[in-house]
């Protein structure tokens, strides 16, 4: 006489997955879900303190400037040189010649006139002038 297999049912669950692993893949189910929520958080943290620390280093290169603009101030020829340059200040017994129209800078190189402007005849209306800047615009630049 023939022994008879077990049978193959006994041991796996339903569509062949057995038990064990049915419980180990609820439990890594359930850690997950448990876990989820707190490294979100804790993520969003890590954004936020490297936002953080990126804001705090460009609020001390602000106030490393600030502190040296202030010790530029502090400096009395400094002041002056500003006072001479951007209020035209003179001392006492100096002339202050201004001349207008000339370039400030000889190193400064004057942009010529669009084309286009040259083209347009004068006598027009400004809206006339201006589409028609518009349309006879050169495109071979």
């Amino acid at each position: 006489m023939a022994k008879k297999p077990k049978p193959l049912s006994r041991r796996h669950g339903v569509g062949g997955v057995s038990g064990r692993s049915f419980a180990f893949g609820t439990v890594l189910l359930v850690l997950a879900i448990t876990l989820a929520p707190p490294l979100q958080r804790y993520f969003a943290q890590r954004a936020q303190i490297n936002a953080l620390q990126s804001q705090l280093n460009e609020s001390k290169n602000a106030l490393t400037q600030a502190t040296r603009d202030l010790a530029m101030w502090n400096d009395p020829k400094y002041v002056a040189s500003q006072a001479r340059t951007r209020l035209h200040f003179v001392f006492p017994g100096e002339h202050q010649y201004i001349v207008l129209g000339a370039p400030e800078s000889q190193t400064k190189v004057a942009s010529p006139a669009a084309p286009v402007a040259e083209q347009i005849p004068l006598g027009l209306p400004w809206y006339s002038r201006l589409v028609a800047s518009i349309t006879s615009t050169n495109i071979n630049h």
